[in-house]
């Protein structure tokens, strides 16, 4: 028996359909995420991207090398990301810290352990709440968990999903609950939802003024019902 299509699921079918299918997630390995997230700060994808490259062809991605590496060369890497270069370059070295003393070297160890103690060793590192670590699980293929940012998060919220608060963290688990009998266990297609809701919410479900009459989620929107 076929099991009947949820409206999550017909909602990432349809940005499917719109964008075409996602870019894959820029790495698969834990470390290798948070390093992606903390190398850019306020930049686009290709600035991330690029100051990515630099770290990894430069310096190396493991926790020795980046210790090994003169501060002066992180700082460099850093600007390629954005503003406040010094800070994000300290911050790698206490990235590579915190793997080396805690994990033994290596972070795949943390995100095998229960989904709870998974979020909690990822929450060790800066700059890493409950979103982030449940997308670095859902990206190295762990648990199946959403993981949204805030691109994602509004575009769920505007369709009817949860509560907007002031408070991310509260908004984030409202749209949560409101998903869990929808979302499945495959980490393929959570980790394709993921990348359409961060695209829909970049380009067409933006912050200030929303290009709703070009959204193909338009007639099931409660936000342009709204307004």
């Amino acid at each position: 028996m076929a099991q009947r299509e949820t409206t999550f699921s017909k909602l990432v079918r349809a940005l499917e359909t719109h964008y075409g299918p996602p870019p894959p997630p820029p790495a698969s390995d834990p470390l290798e995420l948070i390093l992606y997230e903390s190398i850019g700060y306020l930049c686009d994808d290709d600035r991330r991207q690029a100051a990515f490259a630099a770290l990894r062809e430069q310096v190396g991605l493991k926790p020795a090398e980046i210790l090994a590496a003169p501060i002066k060369s992180l700082v460099a890497i850093a600007k390629l990301g954005g503003i406040q270069p010094e800070i994000r370059a300290r911050r790698l070295k206490e990235i590579a810290l915190i793997v080396l003393n805690e994990f033994d070297g290596d972070l795949r160890n943390a995100v095998a352990l229960p989904v709870a103690q998974a979020i909690r060793a990822l929450k060790k590192f800066p700059s890493i709440a409950d979103p982030g670590a449940e997308k670095i699980l859902l990206f190295t293929r762990t648990y199946p968990r959403l993981g949204l940012e805030s691109n994602g998060l509004r575009v769920l919220l505007r369709l009817g999903f949860g509560q907007e608060n002031k408070n991310y963290s509260t908004s984030y688990r409202s749209v949560r609950a409101a998903l869990a009998d929808q979302m499945g266990d495959d980490c393929d297609f959570l980790i394709k939802a993921n990348q359409l809701l961060r695209q829909h919410g970049k380009q067409l479900c933006k912050t200030n003024v929303p290009d709703c009459p070009s959204c193909p989620l338009m007639r099931s929107c409660a936000y342009y019902s709204a307004h």
